[in-house]
């Protein structure tokens, strides 16, 4: 087939959007304009992710709407869920292609290449193109650009760890990552394109430096993030997340020096006890995890910090559950990201005993989520006063833009076209009733000056 437009879908996590922009200018350079969704695009392209919960649902949903923007459209379904079921989702009406993890970065090629019908929503089964997970072993780098002010650059992809919940290694496969020095160059040529921000993905980041088809660790996290710290041009860095064992001392020291990695880190707890911990087969416990904390705000004491949680965990009793809101609630952290528990084929958490009911789930759910406004409320506040640097981004409502911080405060002020993709210097005022900082102009005058955020080096 010989589509003229595509439109894109994407559900999940930064890693997929990063694979979305990449999959995107596949297309463009083969002559395929890229349009919005709503614009009734010859071909349909749904990124999914297995993490979330109703992922079938999901899935069916935006294939129905993409029908009803163009009843003639291919519809072709990628992602993680894609790996894990690409029969079941063959099956739903309408679509016409569902591509694996080793496949989907052939997406482009397969569609333009290869003589396949457009389906709409009458038409029988979509064609599979799904190999083994076992047969992903190439790393694809990949990054989002255009479509946000901050750019995500995939620098890892798979995952080596057997978390009792997770189907994660099941769909991406096992850890493997590019070079530092194939890192270094995308980012230099971001960095002449006028990139502001760079936001490091992957699955398991930490993990970076498996290389190869032997899979060989020739690298690691630290030496990536020293070298990165070095390009000159590229403004500010960020690590989207990284497992707490793999959070070295090396990695927060050279945060802490940097100019350019700013002091903000997402570290997954997933329970704050050390029984639910041990039964998620997690690689630590909670006294490393609370150490991690203490030492990024010994070095940095207004860093923000983000913590990934899951409730109802098959086994979590009420004690279980206190005993995590309580070393949540003492931590310095500041936001949670909550996700109720829910079962996952082909992982060994839902045979353990002790099913917790989706009654309680939602009921723990929202409790932490009230702990984590609470939390984000008095980080926000702690920083009345201050003077900082703030890249704002495209978004603009009410008359307002807003941005963030370097240690991720989201900060509204009032809009000026010359803000948006800019970062600016500016004085933090106070907390607004959407949760967000109110700032306006600052007395920084030099550059060198923004960040009056200390830091002990």
């Amino acid at each position: 087939m010989t589509p003229q437009t595509v439109a894109f879908y994407t559900l999940g996590c930064k890693l997929n959007f990063s694979e979305s922009s990449a999959l995107g200018r596949q297309f463009e350079e083969r002559g395929v304009r890229r349009v919005e969704f709503e614009q009734g695009a010859d071909v349909y392209v749904v990124n999914t992710c297995s993490v979330t919960d109703h992922a079938d649902r999901k899935c069916r949903r935006v294939v129905q709407q993409a029908l009803k923007h163009n009843p003639n459209a291919f519809v072709a379904i990628v992602g993680c869920y894609a790996q894990l079921k690409p029969q079941e989702i063959a099956n739903i009406p309408g679509v016409g292609a569902v591509l694996g993890a080793a496949e989907k970065f052939r997406l482009a090629e397969i569609l333009t290449e290869l003589e396949l019908p457009t389906p709409g929503a009458a038409a029988g089964p979509g064609r599979v193109f799904a190999s083994p997970i076992s047969e992903a072993h190439e790393f694809h780098p990949a990054q989002s650009l255009g479509e946000r002010t901050r750019t995500f650059l995939k620098v890892q992809d798979g995952c080596d760890y057997s978390c009792s919940f997770c189907t994660i290694p099941l769909a991406r496969g096992a850890s493997r990552s590019g070079s530092v020095a194939s890192v270094v160059e995308r980012v230099e040529k971001l960095a002449a394109q006028g990139v502001q921000e760079i936001v490091l993905t992957g699955v398991n980041l930490g993990d970076f430096g498996v290389q190869g088809p032997e899979r060989e660790r020739r690298e690691n996290f630290t030496q990536l993030v020293e070298a990165l710290d070095q390009v000159e041009g590229m403004r500010r860095y960020r690590i989207s997340s990284c497992e707490p064992n793999l959070l070295t001392d090396e990695i927060i020291r050279t945060v802490a020096a940097s100019r350019r990695f700013m002091p903000h880190f997402h570290l997954p707890l997933q329970s704050g006890s050390d029984k639910i911990l041990g039964l998620m087969r997690r690689r630590y416990r909670r006294a490393l995890y609370a150490d991690r904390v203490a030492r990024i705000k010994e070095l940095m004491p207004h860093a923000g910090i983000g913590v990934d949680v899951i409730v109802g965990f098959p086994g979590e009793t009420e004690a279980d559950f206190l005993e995590t809101y309580q070393f949540l609630n003492e931590l310095a952290i500041s936001y949670l990201h909550v996700f109720p528990y829910s079962e996952r084929a082909n992982t060994l958490a839902p045979t353990l005993p002790g099913r917790v009911p989706e009654r309680v789930r939602t009921e723990r759910t929202t409790q932490l989520r009230s702990l984590s406004e609470k939390k984000k409320r008095a980080f926000y506040e702690q920083h009345a006063d201050f003077e900082t640097e703030v890249l704002f981004e495209d978004d603009v409502t009410d008359g307002r833009v807003e941005g963030y911080t370097p240690n991720y405060i989201r900060v509204a002020a009032k809009y000026d076209p010359l803000l948006v993709g800019e970062i600016r210097p500016l004085r933090l005022t106070q907390v607004n009733a959407l949760g967000l900082m109110e700032a306006e102009e600052a007395g920084i005058t030099d550059y060198a000056d923004f960040n009056r955020i200390p830091r002990i080096l």
